[in-house]
């Protein structure tokens, strides 16, 4: 279960809960930092006593992963001749990167995640083992989400993540100032979604500061696509992430020119009306494997993370 909260107001909330349902139900949820290829390599070095500026250009040979796709050793001395040489030629690098095969993807240090928080029925020390917090005082599981969840075949507790963003609370704020200003009360919560001007503004690239709309991308394909719904809106935000962003073209020239809408099977047309026939959500996914595939609800899940 996944919340946004203002950022500036996340503890609030926090110990409003572990006050509700009692501190002996509520902490928040350990998390493992591991050696990962480049920070190995460097630990490694260190203990060692090689010198810094060794490991740290050993170090940099090894590239960036990139989201999902994490980097590895292995992978490194592939795509890099220069790093697989050194290894070849110099016995302290050959040395460094031995034992760092050994340590990569072990755990490093423990740290409190950014958002998931575990609550309980009955007392933690039911279900979990718990620690005071690394350079703290508040208690923390010492059990992961992973293993806190049934997903892995953890505890079968549900994770609930409280995330603290910075968009929320500058806009409470802007509420806050209009009111004291211009002593107008905005309704945050029933704002009109139909607001022509908004979506103007929108097709003209002014989106300096709207939540997930800013930036350079974004802004470059709302000037193309000329919102006039919140379901372009909704749709974007969808589709704008590596693998779905190829079919942003599609879905623009479809809105533009209705005869260019199509559907694989006319079934689909029942939950890709407002996306003009385009899969864009994982709800989509899911309703066409149980719709058309005869998947369960249970089975389309299990395809989804796939």
């Amino acid at each position: 279960i996944d919340l946004d909260i203002a950022d500036d107001r996340r503890d609030e909330v926090i110990a409003w809960i572990a006050e509700h349902y009692g501190q002996d139900k509520v902490a928040q949820i350990i998390t493992f930092g591991t050696m990962k290829a480049r920070a190995v390599v460097r630990d490694v070095g260190r203990a060692l006593a090689i010198p810094y500026g060794k490991c740290d250009r050993i170090a940099k040979m090894i590239p960036l992963g990139k989201q999902g796709f994490e980097m590895t050793l292995d992978k490194a001395m592939k795509l890099t001749p220069e790093l697989k040489d050194i290894y070849e030629t110099d016995d302290e690098t050959k040395r460094i990167i031995n034992i760092a095969y050994k340590l990569e993807g072990c755990v490093r240090h423990a740290s409190i995640h950014a958002a998931a928080l575990a609550i309980t029925p009955t007392p933690l020390t039911d279900y979990t083992p718990l620690q005071v917090e690394p350079d703290g005082e508040r208690m923390i599981t010492q059990y992961d989400m992973y293993s806190i969840t049934d997903e892995y075949g953890g505890v079968g507790l549900l994770k609930f993540d409280f995330l603290g963003i910075k968009n929320l609370a500058i806009l409470a704020d802007a509420v806050a100032r209009v009111k004291k200003t211009r002593n107008i009360a905005v309704d945050i919560e029933n704002i009109p979604i139909n607001d022509a001007k908004t979506y103007e503004m929108l097709a003209r690239g002014e989106t300096e500061g709207t939540f997930q709309l800013n930036g350079s991308g974004m802004t470059r394909w709302l000037k193309e696509l000329r919102p006039t719904s919140i379901h372009d809106i909704n749709a974007m935000v969808a589709l704008y992430r590596p693998g779905p962003m190829e079919t942003i073209p599609s879905y623009i020239e479809r809105k533009h020119n209705s005869k260019l809408i199509h559907y694989l099977d006319p079934r689909m047309k029942e939950y890709l009306d407002f996306s003009y026939g385009i899969l864009v959500y994982q709800d989509d996914v899911l309703l066409t494997a149980i719709k058309l595939g005869g998947y369960s609800w249970l089975e389309a899940d299990a395809l989804r993370k796939a």
